[in-house]
């Protein structure tokens, strides 16, 4: 079976042992900010892109590095779809707020890994095994 690959960025943004997340408009999951390149964009006009249209915010490209690279099972996708998340981290200018897709934005605990989907299970894990997360 031929398996399908979904290549997403997205931005890690852990205060005070919190991560942010956001609840796209009609999902009844939590997710990283980010999203699926279009075209030719690297990851990091991904990403400014991407945080943009979803938070208000612009994100300071001298201060983003690369975080890690999760990959698994895609959240509400047949079997073989697989999500690629690249992770940064990244400073950012602005006042976060919710804009377009997005209807909801929280900060989670390792507590609240259960509201996110495997890829970001992944990121969790190692986020709280590294200390950074409460």
């Amino acid at each position: 079976m031929m398996s399908v690959l979904i290549d997403t960025v997205a931005w890690v943004r852990v205060e005070n042992g919190r991560i942010l997340c956001a609840r796209p408009r009609g999902k009844d999951v939590f997710y990283i900010p980010g999203g699926k390149r279009e075209g030719a964009e690297t990851d990091l006009q991904t990403l400014l892109r991407e945080v943009e249209e979803e938070l208000a915010v612009a994100i300071l490209p001298a201060t983003v590095s690369h975080m890690g690279t999760y990959e698994a099972q895609a959240h509400g996708h047949p079997d073989g779809v697989v999500v690629r998340m690249s992770c940064y981290a990244g400073e950012y200018r602005g006042t976060l707020a919710v804009s377009s897709e997005i209807e909801e934005m929280a900060w989670f605990s390792y507590a609240d890994r259960p509201l996110v989907p495997p890829v970001d299970q992944l990121l969790f894990d190692d986020l709280k095994a590294a200390g950074a997360l409460a």
